[in-house]
């Protein structure tokens, strides 16, 4: 990650320090498919390739990336894209697809103990430093596959899921853990690049749990230390089912 150290002046009680700081930095890039301007996204500067290559797949635009290249504030995408697609633009300047996001074919299923496991590997030394920045980590059952960190939770998503295309992973025998809440879109995104289950230390709304439901995802929330919440698809956590009590 790319940070700056910044003068500050921190106040404790009474006292007042000077000091420097670790500050995230940020900058915006214009993302090109098949040459041509699709949006600007601003995000933290690096891992440019993954965050074009996951960015078309997320938002359902393309099944699979041919080529990306980066330079400067600008990167390229070639791929194939889906006929009869309508884009809509949303006020933070990111693109999305109308219509409802793809359904996720998977067998995949993991324990609970790997549930906690990629609940601990989501906090990062970055976000230590500088508070500044969300985390997103991919796992296949044989352990960790990338992490990403940026100052949108949304560009986490993107950058490790372009990851997995640019180095032939295959979605379906991963699941994701994020730092981030999981609306409506940020679901969408995991069921357009084929992720059948998503691990969140924080809340999801109830139109992030109605596409996971609709998608075919399994939506763990509220996921810290020993707890977790599951709100969809809880045959994909092994022994879950068979061991819940109550109506």
């Amino acid at each position: 990650m790319v940070m700056d150290m910044l003068p500050a002046i921190r106040v404790e009680g009474d006292e007042a320090v000077r000091i420097t700081d670790h500050v995230i930095r940020e900058e915006r890039y214009l993302i090109y498919l098949n040459n041509q301007l699709l949006t600007e996204q601003i995000a933290s500067p690096d891992q440019r390739e993954e965050l074009g290559a996951g960015f078309v797949i997320c938002e359902g635009l393309v099944e699979h990336v041919e080529r990306v290249s980066a330079e400067g504030t600008e990167i390229w995408v070639e791929a194939e894209s889906r006929g009869g697609i309508e884009r809509e633009f949303r006020s933070g300047g990111g693109c999305g697809i109308r219509g409802v996001p793809k359904p996720v074919h998977s067998s995949l299923s993991i324990s609970p103990e790997q549930v906690r496991r990629i609940t601990r590997e989501i906090e990062s030394e970055t976000w230590k430093k500088t508070g500044g920045v969300h985390c997103s980590v991919l796992f296949s059952t044989t352990g960790l596959v990338t992490k990403s960190c940026d100052i949108g939770r949304h560009n986490t998503v993107d950058k490790v899921v372009g990851f997995t295309e640019l180095h032939g992973i295959d979605r379906a025998k991963c699941f994701i853990g994020c730092t981030g809440r999981q609306p409506a879109g940020m679901v969408a995104k995991c069921a357009n690049a084929g992720i059948p289950i998503i691990v969140s230390r924080a809340a999801s709304t109830d139109a992030g749990i109605l596409t996971a439901e609709q998608t075919g995802i399994t939506l763990i929330c509220f996921s810290r230390q020993n707890r977790f919440t599951i709100y969809t698809n809880p045959q994909r956590i092994e022994g879950i089912v068979r061991a819940a009590r109550g109506p």
